[in-house]
């Protein structure tokens, strides 16, 4: 038996679909914090009235007994959490993304350094069974060396299904309403870094400007469908990768191509595609072959059973055995900081019309410098600060009052 893992919940809205992951790795919840107190109810029906529940951090963190703490909050609201937890030396798992600013990345890394805690981020596309099963095969070398991959994150939703769109977006100034194309990157470039090892050291980007329905909810300060982003990375190879998109049919896609060989999960399938040129062919191996590839893992009816294509119950148990064993995550502070960096620069790189950007390597303090007052930041803040950059590839685009009042009325009528 794995040893219990103490483990607490900050943000109940995305951290509640998690119960039965953390409960099937032997984590123990004894802590949950949320704003809203229904929530916190809805919790103790589900884990039991001995579950502590809190409406303030500050007193959630205070937990007797807390080992580790899973950051749901938004999106963009991570880091100061993060640093908190890190300073009580306790271990930190982190809902996409770990920064929302430069600045935030450059004190997340130092923290993360000072801390006896571990620091991981929350990626779960990795962990999909096509994506594991490309990781595999290039680890196994019959690709050779990588020169270019792809990836999409392609998430479109109904622009009039308001109801759907009132529980993502519940006032004009959520987060949702402002992030930028490329800020959401993790899902499209995470799976190519773990898949290959390679990371971004240089990023350029181009918008998909095509604005939503004037009547409808989606799109009032972002017009921008999709964010096409190119990185090329620090073994030379190439990536071409969205952030979150917006365009034809929902689907996540993936491609790999080496000096050998390819590999890519079928779009609209759960099969992967492996080929190879002829003369490149492994011994005992066929030039083309599509398969539907096998978990071979212990926990393959948990995993089947979990969120993400199995992603939400191994990220959970990668989370847990790191700690347990002591041991460095692959996604740890430095590879989730680079992400962040990638979808805030190639933001920047997008506003001015592909100007490339490079990557900072917050392992070095020279880069950490650079960057360590830079709180750009395309969001509302906490305190009602407003956003200082555009979120929008277009300059004249943006959230009028028209639009707003259109808003307010729109989400008053939706019951």
């Amino acid at each position: 038996m794995k040893r219990t893992i103490k483990f607490g919940i900050f943000g109940l809205g995305r951290g509640s679909s998690f119960y039965k992951a953390i409960l099937a790795n032997n984590g123990e919840i004894v802590a949950v914090c949320d704003r809203e107190e229904s929530k916190l109810e809805e919790a103790k029906k589900h884990l039991g009235g001995d579950v502590a529940t809190y409406r303030s951090f500050d007193d959630f963190i205070e937990h007797k007994g807390l080992e580790a703490v899973f950051l749901c909050n938004n999106f963009n609201q991570h880091t100061p959490f993060a640093i908190r937890a890190l300073q009580k030396n306790i271990h930190v798992l982190s809902e996409c993304t770990s920064n929302g600013t430069m600045a935030e990345g450059v004190a997340l890394v130092r923290a993360a350094e000072k801390s006896k805690a571990i620091y991981m981020l929350s990626e779960n596309y990795p962990f999909m069974k096509f994506n594991k099963e490309m990781h595999r095969v290039y680890q196994g070398g019959s690709l050779g060396k990588v020169l270019y991959a792809e990836g999409e994150y392609n998430h479109p939703i109904d622009s009039y299904d308001n109801k759907t769109i009132k529980e993502l977006r519940p006032y004009a100034e959520h987060w949702r309403n402002y992030l930028p194309r490329t800020y959401y990157i993790t899902h499209s470039l995470a799976p190519l870094m773990y898949i290959t090892g390679a990371f971004p050291v240089r990023v350029t980007a181009m918008p998909v400007y095509a604005p939503f329905e004037p009547d409808s909810l989606c799109g009032i300060a972002v017009a921008d469908r999709a964010a096409i982003v190119t990185c090329l990375n620090n073994d030379d190879s190439v990536f071409r990768v969205t952030g979150c998109a917006a365009f034809g049919a929902h689907e996540n896609s993936y491609r790999v191509c080496g000096t050998r060989g390819q590999i890519e999960n079928i779009r609209g399938e759960d099969k992967v595609l492996l080929r190879y040129n002829k003369w490149h062919t492994p011994e005992g191996a066929v030039p083309h072959s599509s398969y539907i590839p096998e978990w071979n893992d212990p926990d393959e009816a948990l995993i089947k059973k979990a969120g993400h294509g199995g992603g939400d119950f191994l990220v959970i148990r990668e989370f847990f055995d790191c700690i347990r064993e002591n041991k460095k995550p692959v996604f740890d502070v430095y590879f989730a900081t680079t992400m962040a960096s990638v979808g805030i620069l190639a933001h920047r790189s997008l506003l001015e019309k592909g100007v490339p950007y490079d990557i900072p390597d917050f392992r070095k303090e020279e880069d950490r410098v650079k960057y360590e007052n830079d709180h750009i930041s395309p969001f509302w803040g906490e305190n009602g600060s407003e956003p200082t950059i555009r979120c929008c590839s277009n300059p004249d685009f943006k959230p009028d009052p028209v639009k707003l009042a259109n808003y307010d009325r729109i989400l008053s009528e939706v019951e």
